[in-house]
């Protein structure tokens, strides 16, 4: 079994993947996402903590963390299916603690591998809690950090 951290790394690492950290100067921070982390912790006896934030500091020279973090960290409010079912108001409740540690870190950018979090940061606790934040998965910032041709990036990404 691969994982995405697990692919990138291995991308970025060997150079298949030429990143230039110039291209996103914005404060940035990670989200753990409890199945990546804690559950792959419990169930695999590794969580990706560490993995996603080697990834996005290759991206964001201006990386901050969120606290508490890691395995303490905040859920958003969208696992476990609650994204996908009619528990709006719930969502946004359990939300609270996850808005808040985003506004704590002054993060304009908050990244995450899981499609649920991602969800429930963009469309649910941005509106809901006024967060003036960009969400964004971990391969789209990779993508949108891809050296163009000619102008690669002498820094940091091996």
């Amino acid at each position: 079994m691969l994982s995405i951290f697990d692919l990138l790394m291995d991308y970025v690492q060997t150079g298949r993947l030429e990143l230039d950290p110039r291209l996103h100067p914005e404060t940035t921070t990670f989200h753990d996402s409890c199945h990546y982390g804690r559950k792959s912790l419990q169930a695999f006896g590794h969580g990706y903590f560490e993995e996603g934030r080697w990834l996005v500091r290759q991206c964001c020279p201006n990386y901050v963390e969120m606290y508490p973090n890691r395995e303490g960290n905040y859920c958003c409010g969208g696992g476990g299916g609650l994204w996908s079912v009619p528990f709006h108001e719930e969502r946004v409740f359990h939300g609270r603690f996850k808005a808040r540690q985003i506004r704590n870190c002054g993060a304009r950018r908050v990244v995450t591998a899981c499609h649920n979090c991602r969800d429930q940061m963009e469309k649910s606790l941005r509106k809901e809690y006024d967060l003036d934040v960009e969400v964004v998965y971990l391969w789209e910032l990779l993508a949108r950090s891809l050296a163009a041709p000619g102008r690669r990036s002498s820094g940091g990404s091996r």
